[in-house]
């Protein structure tokens, strides 16, 4: 066999195989490494002849990018990017790609199971039920779903798949997020305070950054007057854990349904693990066979399209159009 055009690098995976990825470089004639690699130097040294790489929860700090001089894009394996130093990626002229509108159907049908299971305070009766329990005067009080409203902190794509199961229901949808400057069709927009104060249940939807880390903590706690559920499928630490379980033991808010935590897998002493009132998931919101073999494939196709020249279909950093390593005909 004659050498390969192109190595890229896939510096980890938990998805237990790699054939859509196989499948797809090679039909480019790439070559394909899969490292499980997560240190920096691990990364370096692994990584340091690739032309692209697929990354999943490996940190490609500024430091490792900076010590490969042959990467041209980077792939990340899901919608977040948080491990990815996209500064220094655009700095150096390494696309960095995502797949954005991934997973958009199990995500907010999490969030919507989850709901419906805290209102109807079905993990709780399983329990009792199951421990010989026969009496539905332990749940008091549950209360009607219809005529609620709905907060989303954040109102992409999940979060609009959210608004628009949740209405089904007869639920009222408003939503904060700065980067909208026109409200979605059925959504009323307004600003985080009001949101607190007015929601029945509050629903994450914003992506991890410095601006919304710990955005969900004590003072946003003590301004939700009609002690709300809420709800986090996006990342764990938007909402401040610590003042999470004192919001649940002063009563401040009714319960949580969380699929992701500050801390993955959660420490055995969490107090959020022995509470009644709170539904916990492994971060399984983006799960289906479907949705998984959809991802590798897209993530692959980023790639694939990078070292032929093309642009990926999302951008993550676009200020590095212009002046990418990559040869890019338009």
């Amino acid at each position: 066999m004659g050498q390969s055009r192109y190595q890229v690098v896939i510096t980890d995976c938990d998805h237990g195989y790699i054939e859509e990825e196989k499948k797809e470089f090679g039909r480019i004639g790439a070559e394909l490494i899969l490292a499980q690699v997560q240190k920096e130097d691990d990364l370096i040294r692994a990584c340091k002849e690739a032309d692209g790489l697929i990354n999943q929860y490996a940190l490609l700090t500024r430091r490792v990018l900076e010590n490969l001089p042959k990467c041209k894009v980077i792939s990340r394996y899901g919608v977040g990017l948080d491990p990815v130093d996209l500064k220094a990626a655009t700095d150096l002229g390494i696309i960095v790609a995502n797949v954005p509108d991934y997973c958009m159907d199990e995500v907010s049908n999490q969030t919507i199971a989850m709901l419906l299971a805290l209102i109807r305070k079905v993990a709780f009766f399983d329990r009792k039920v199951k421990s010989g329990q026969w009496d539905f005067r332990q749940g008091r009080p549950m209360y009607r779903l219809k005529g609620r409203t709905m907060g989303l902190v954040g109102s992409g794509r999940i979060g609009l798949e959210v608004a628009k199961k949740i209405a089904a229901f007869g639920v009222k949808v408003i939503a904060f997020d700065p980067y909208l400057a026109k409200a979605p069709e059925g959504i009323e927009l307004t600003d985080l305070d009001t949101l607190l104060k007015e929601s029945d249940f509050i629903s994450i939807h914003c992506p991890l950054n410095d601006s919304t880390r710990h955005l969900i903590g004590e003072k946003a706690f003590q301004k939700m007057e009609k002690k709300p559920l809420i709800l986090n499928t996006s990342r764990g630490p938007i909402i401040d854990e610590k003042a999470l379980i004192q919001a649940l033991n002063k009563g401040l808010v009714s319960g949580a349904g969380l699929d992701v935590m500050e801390k993955e897998p959660p420490d055995p002493r969490n107090p959020l693990l022995k509470m009644e009132n709170v539904i916990l998931s492994p971060h399984i919101g983006f799960y289906s066979e479907e949705s998984i073999s959809e991802l590798k494939r897209r993530t692959a196709e980023n790639v694939s399209a990078v070292l032929l020249g093309k642009m990926p279909r999302s951008v993550a950093n676009r200020e590095v159009i212009g002046k990418t390593r990559a040869s890019i005909s338009g």
